[in-house]
């Protein structure tokens, strides 16, 4: 059985997902994909059902029936993870955004030197973005300061989305509660292991913008991200969390 599984949330992304599937399976490091995908009207989940004959056991995907949202498709990710036994349980955009290369420092991150959640992180060492225009930038950097501000965790990348996870931080998490979709979502899975003392270590990755496909962001999920920390922080202050 293949410890680790990259689990990859798709809608309309049928200009990026055999590239990345591809890319993840030339690492030296063998994984495991899952896409998550929302029913794409471009019939990305088709070419997931296409590339499966060549990657027979090593490719799985799971179509829902419409548009949900990151959070809850990473959490149908997690669920299935858990369910089938893998240790190490990978977060990934199909844009290209992450290499894939990192796969293999967010791993060992977790299997040698012992931490139990590792964060691909932009801000670590100074701000490591390409192709994001400055108000992009601006927005993501001054979001991780104010999480730290209103939270206390001390993560430089607090909305990161390329993160390695040992299975007993999910097992440990109660993944039904978990309710934001956007930034917001990765926010709270930081703050639910950093409130439970988990081992988070921040391993410097260098993001680039996508070049194929339509980013998902809204001002709908800034919202979510603005409201939904301080949510957060007060029901962790009642014992709510």
């Amino acid at each position: 059985m293949n410890d680790g599984l990259v689990i990859i949330p798709t809608y309309n992304e049928i200009e990026n997902i055999e590239s990345i599937i591809t890319a993840v399976f030339a690492l030296d490091k063998q994984f495991h994909v899952l896409v998550v995908d929302d029913n794409s009207p471009d019939q990305t989940g088709d070419k997931v059902i296409e590339l499966q004959k060549k990657y027979p056991e090593k490719l799985f995907l799971e179509i829902r029936f419409k548009k949900l949202g990151l959070g809850t498709a990473y959490v149908h990710g997690f669920k299935w993870a858990l369910k089938n036994n893998y240790q190490y349980i990978f977060e990934m955009d199909a844009d290209f955004s992450h290499n894939p290369k990192d796969l293999e420092k967010l791993h060992e991150t977790c299997s040698v030197q012992n931490a139990d959640m590792a964060i691909g992180s932009r801000y670590v060492k100074g701000v490591n973005v390409v192709n994001w225009p400055l108000s992009r930038v601006l927005l993501s950097y001054f979001a991780s300061i104010y999480v730290k501000q209103i939270t206390g965790m001390k993560i430089h990348d607090a909305t990161a989305g390329f993160i390695c996870y040992k299975r007993n931080v999910l097992e440990s998490i109660n993944l039904n509660k978990i309710k934001f979709v956007g930034y917001a979502f990765q926010i709270e899975m930081k703050y639910r292991a950093y409130s439970k003392k988990f081992n988070i270590v921040e391993v410097p990755i260098i993001f680039t913008d996508r070049t194929k496909g339509q980013s998902k962001m809204n001002n709908l999920i800034i919202k979510e991200a603005i409201f939904g920390v301080i949510a957060l922080k007060i029901k962790h202050i009642f014992n709510r969390l």
